[in-house]
Parts: structure tokens; sequence; C-alpha cells
């Protein structure tokens, strides 16, 4: 069985705003296993960001900070290290690969600068060195004339091809975990599609652990082992991929699932939307967050937040309700 390289336990994050404390990340565990892709999906503002972000030491302090919970990487709290002793890992065992490579490079330094800057922080490679091994990245992220690109700059490169060099650096030092973070949202149609095509090989080549950040369950289904699935803050189901798209047990979830389009029904019927908006998150709720938009809610989901439970083989859910029966669990 496979080693458990990150054991997320209890998180919880806040920031402080001229309106109140907001309550972004409630209690959230989840770990992640060697050589694993785990899916984290759900909304805009569920939490997804924020949970990896607190984790790599990435939270402005203030207005963030992380109150509780801990973070073990190889049995190591990330949450009780040194800037010093995080940078060692941030970027050399456990890399991130943001969501617009735009506003992720530097505008004024070149990209084979970029590239070679944690080669030379976290390898010690000299200069030379660090150029053919950036130019190597490069060509490995499918970048054309790669040696003679390592003198341009960012704008001298598509949104698809700079989104390659995001992936080529968070690559560079071979790290254990890579952490995408909804890296084709930008990205047409077609480029999502050789994006997704490039993460699945590197990663295969690599044999790294991946989490994949997304709102989409759609870009999940063939690419993660594992789905965590968050909603105001809280993880509210987790499952194997197929189990959870074979059998969904919170509404939430089934509420996701039911908004993607088919390409393998004859008929074609009207996507189901979730009505009403996520919560805000100025206070943690006393009930279910999810019953205002909840069309299984009963009277106990107004009263007690529900916690997760097992409701199948590695599939944890947190809801009062059995969705196939409509009845109290």
């Amino acid at each position: 069985m496979p080693d458990l390289l990150l054991d997320i336990k209890g998180l919880e994050t806040h920031f402080k705003t001229p309106g109140g404390i907001v309550h972004a990340v409630n209690g959230v565990s989840f770990g992640l296993k060697e050589g694993e892709t785990l899916g984290v999906v759900g909304e805009s503002g569920c939490g997804k960001s924020v949970t990896m972000l607190s984790v790599l030491g990435l939270i402005p302090v203030p207005p963030g900070k992380i109150v509780a919970g801990e973070a073990l990487y190889f049995g190591q709290d990330l949450l009780k290290l040194s800037k010093e002793e995080m940078r060692d890992i941030r970027g050399a065992q456990i890399a991130m690969v943001f969501q617009d490579p735009m506003t992720s490079l530097n505008p004024v330094l070149t990209v084979g600068l970029q590239l070679a800057e944690p080669l030379m922080l976290h390898l010690g490679m000299t200069r030379k060195q660090a150029d053919e091994r950036a130019a190597a990245l490069l060509e490995m992220v499918g970048i054309p004339k790669a040696k003679e690109r390592l003198g341009d700059y960012p704008h001298q490169f598509s949104g698809g091809m700079r989104q390659r060099v995001m992936i080529a650096m968070a690559l560079s030092c071979n790290p254990q975990i890579l952490i995408a973070d909804e890296p084709t949202t930008a990205l047409d149609v077609t480029i999502q599609a050789q994006i997704m095509d490039l993460v699945k090989r590197l990663r295969d080549e690599l044999g790294m652990a991946m989490i994949w950040i997304t709102h989409d369950l759609g870009v999940v289904a063939g690419l993660a082992h594992r789905v965590v699935v968050m909603y105001g803050g809280y993880l509210i189901e987790e499952a194997p991929v197929k189990e959870l798209y074979a059998n969904p047990q919170h509404p939430y979830t089934i509420g996701l699932l039911g908004s993607l389009p088919r390409v393998d029904e004859k008929e074609h019927p009207r996507l189901v939307s979730i009505d009403g908006a996520p919560p805000v998150l100025y206070e943690k709720p006393k009930t279910c967050p999810f019953a205002p938009r909840c069309t299984y809610a009963i009277e106990r989901c107004w009263k007690e937040n529900p916690l997760l439970e097992m409701v199948g083989q590695d599939h944890r859910a947190a809801c009062w309700v059995d969705t196939k029966t409509r009845r109290p669990r």
C-alpha cells in the first residue's frame, strides 16, 4: 500500500476583513498517497485554493491566519516550519502551478532566468548548468526551439506556452508533490486538452503525486484517482473517482455532476443548475452550510452541521440524508 505523503488534519484558516472574520477553511482533513492524483473540487470561494496555499505557507499574514490544524509531510508539520525551512521545501519538494501564468511569471525577467533560479537555489547548479537544464525542461513540456527561447520574456509566449513554462518551472527540481491550481482555466478548450495530456504524461513518467484543484468535475474524471469535494470552507465528500461518479452521496456533489453535459446521451436534457449562491463565510454555520440550496434538506439539516462519516468503502460524506432514499441516515 502506498505511503501517505501529505496528511492534512483539522486545517482552519481565517481572514480578517473590514466586514468581519472570514472562515475560509473549516476543519479540513485529507491525505495524499505516493503516486496518487487527488482532485479537489468545488465552486469559486469554497476554500480549495486557500487550503493548499495554507499548506505551502503562502497565506498573507495579515490579513490571513492559520488558526488550527496540521499538515504532515513525511511526518513533519509544515505549518510549524520557519519561512527559511519552508522555502527549502516549497519548489524543491512540493511545487505549485498557479491559475494565471501571465501574473505568475515575472514580466521583466527572461523565462530562462526564471527557470534557472530555483535550480541554482535548491540544487546548487551553476548558471551554465541551470541554463542547460532549463532548455531541457522547456523541451520536455513541448516548447519548440527551447534553447533559443530561454532569452525570451513572458509576453513573447502565448497563454498555453506560458502555462507550459509554469509547469516546467514547477517540475524543475523533481518535486514529490505537484499542486495544480486550475491551470487550464484561462486557456481555450483545445489548449486545455493539450495541457491536460502533458500533465498526465509527465505525472506518469516522473511518478509524482499530484493535487489538481478545479471547479469542473469533468476535468478530474480522467485524471484523478480520488476526489474531495469542498463547499463553504468544509470538506463535504471524499471518494475514489469512479465511486464518486457512480454513487454521489452529497446533494452538492449530485448538483455538480448534474450540471455537466454528457456526450453519451441520445437526448440532451436541460442542464441542472444549483439554485442560490455559496454562503457568506463571516460566521461558522451551526446548520448544514448547503441547507439553503438543498432540495434534500430535512429538519435536522437546519439544526446541526453534519460531520464526515463513512457511507461506503473509502467513501465519506457529510450529510444527514441518504440521497438514494431521501430518508435520514
